[in-house]
């Protein structure tokens, strides 16, 4: 449901580039702007998380 373009104020899906999620609305409701941006940090949060484990696995060739 993400965009790809990865913009946006509130994460991917406020990116108004035309991809799929909420890029054509102007206005989101409270509600739905907590949802994006709890979305927003658990994918960040994941990122962290492979970044930590590409790390590992360069030291461990090395």
């Amino acid at each position: 449901m993400n965009c790809d373009c990865g913009g946006g104020e509130y994460g991917p899906r406020n990116c108004n580039c035309g991809g799929s999620g909420y890029g054509l609305r102007n206005f989101l409701t409270k509600e739905e702007k907590l949802e994006i941006l709890k979305e927003y940090k658990e994918s960040l949060e994941n990122e962290i998380k492979g970044v930590g484990e590409r790390i590992k696995q360069l030291e461990g060739s090395n």
